[in-house]
């Protein structure tokens, strides 16, 4: 199963359950910005601890021998973190990061982009939202991809929200790495 099948079944086990999601990461980089290889599929989730076993469940049967853990689940849920699925027929694994149900979390579920891919309807984040959340990633991590990823974002798209951005940077007190950014890329 390539990385595209294992989305597609991932965002209808996904959309059964009525669990809000957004594909994130380096495949959202790759749909807003440039084409670049990413060894995973990151999805940004909201869960409710009513649907932790449900999404467990139809995960484990998407095909046999994939790995999900429901103590990670539910530690994930506790602390707004991350929880694995691994489907090791194709070799892929899935980064879910549970939302804290902030502002911004919510905007980012609200302002979901659908694409059509082979035929079935995919929510992404938004490319604004996207560059938000690459520059906070930044902030934490100090990793250059994720500037790169931005650079890529803002030179490909040109429709952005300008606002929306300067707003949720300030915010998160990355104006100054933003502004530098849209700088950089002239506008």
């Amino acid at each position: 199963m390539e990385q595209e099948g294992l989305l597609k079944k991932i965002a209808a086990v996904l959309q059964k359950l009525d669990v809000p999601y957004v594909i994130t990461g380096g495949i959202a980089v790759s749909v807003w910005g440039r084409i670049r290889f990413t060894a995973d599929i990151d999805i940004a989730i909201e869960l409710l601890p009513q649907k932790l076993d449900a999404l467990a469940d139809a995960l484990l049967k998407i095909d046999k021998d994939v790995y999900v853990d429901r103590n990670m689940m539910s530690r994930a849920l506790a602390r707004k973190g991350e929880f694995n699925f691994i489907h090791p027929d194709s070799r892929l694994k899935v980064d879910f990061w549970v939302l804290g149900g902030g502002s911004f979390d919510r905007e980012e579920i609200n302002r979901k982009i659908p694409r059509t891919i082979a035929g079935q309807t995919i929510f992404f984040i938004s490319p604004e939202d996207l560059i938000v959340r690459k520059l906070l990633w930044h902030k934490e991590s100090q990793s250059d991809r994720q500037l790169d990823d931005v650079t890529s974002i803002l030179n490909r798209q040109k429709r952005l929200d300008v606002a929306y951005l300067r707003r949720w940077a300030k915010k998160h007190s990355i104006s100054r790495l933003l502004e530098a950014l849209l700088k950089k890329s002239k506008r």
